[in-house]
């Protein structure tokens, strides 16, 4: 068992512009053998550039403010999320995260299935207009 305070994570890990990652877990820190576990914060009306994270799983929890997120090979769809709500994000997967709030930070907690920091930052050049998809399966309100 290890408990890492929240003041003591690493943010030298593998950034992409628009976002700011820090290391929580993972095996330096904690000894951890197959996830990485961190924060993402994106500061009030800006957004991430393309990029995705090569095999790794990737499970966002949002804690704070709402993302926008953006995917596919022109990041044509795109959904939103807020406080309390998971996103998982499959492998090799182009996106894009949006802060849509003008004047609050988006803060979330990021967890990868693997150690690696991969981090491929992509040169897409997006639609205008991304096609709203459905957050939530029929099920559910």
């Amino acid at each position: 068992m290890k408990v890492i305070p929240g003041n003591s994570i690493d943010p030298n890990t593998a950034q992409t512009p628009g976002m700011n990652r820090a290391a929580a877990i993972n095996h330096a820190r904690a000894g951890a053998e197959k996830i990485w576990a961190g924060t993402v914060v994106i500061h009030a009306n800006a957004k991430t550039g393309a990029h995705h994270h090569g095999d790794l799983e990737s499970i966002i929890y949002v804690v704070k403010g709402k993302a926008r997120m953006r995917w596919g090979n022109k990041l044509e769809y795109v959904a939103e999320a807020g406080p309390g709500d998971f996103i998982f994000v499959p492998p090799y997967v182009p996106h894009q995260e949006i802060n849509a709030s003008a004047d609050e930070p988006l803060e979330c907690v990021l967890v990868r299935s693997g150690q690696e920091p991969v981090v491929v930052n992509l040169d897409i050049e997006p639609v205008e207009k991304p096609e709203g998809v459905l957050w939530k399966d029929p099920i559910h309100r």
